[in-house]
């Protein structure tokens, strides 16, 4: 729900919604959304989003869970969401967790060579590997030097 009306609502305020968690942490539930346009976020189009969305999440979940609702910049651990986001990013390193083994590890960390067909390929060890896309349960990128003001 978040992801379906967030994406709008970001397209509409010239920003761009990359990435949409929903977990529990010790303080309770926190439904987390970042965004980013060229150039970089600032606090205030933080603030009008989370807003804006939290009006509209008010009116439309259905739910007696209470939760907190954060909207940030991704930050130098930019989460990778989207396929696009693997070609976008390629050249940068990242961080890649599958749902199943792949080669006997589930946890990657390398290169990142953009998409090929339905899966993501990743330099380890001057080796290229490919990663199912499907079975990508987090993928981030590390040290990313992009804008971070939120």
């Amino acid at each position: 729900m978040a992801w379906e009306l967030g994406d709008p609502l970001c397209a509409a305020e010239g920003l761009e919604l990359i990435h949409v968690e929903y977990q529990r942490e010790p303080a309770g539930w926190v439904l987390r959304l970042f965004i980013e346009k060229p150039g970089g976020v600032g606090v205030e189009e933080c603030s009008r989003v989370s807003r804006q969305l939290g009006d509209l999440l008010d009116i439309k979940l259905d739910t007696d869970v209470s939760y907190t609702l954060e909207v940030s910049s991704p930050g130098p651990q930019r989460p990778l969401s989207k396929k696009a986001d693997f070609d976008r990013f390629a050249g940068e390193m990242a961080r890649i967790r599958t749902r199943q083994a792949l080669g006997g590890q589930k946890n990657f960390k390398g290169l990142l060579a953009g998409t090929a067909d339905d899966a993501v390929r990743l330099i380890l060890d001057c080796e290229t590997i490919e990663i199912p896309y499907q079975e990508i349960t987090k993928a981030r990128l590390t040290n990313y030097h992009g804008d971070d003001k939120c």
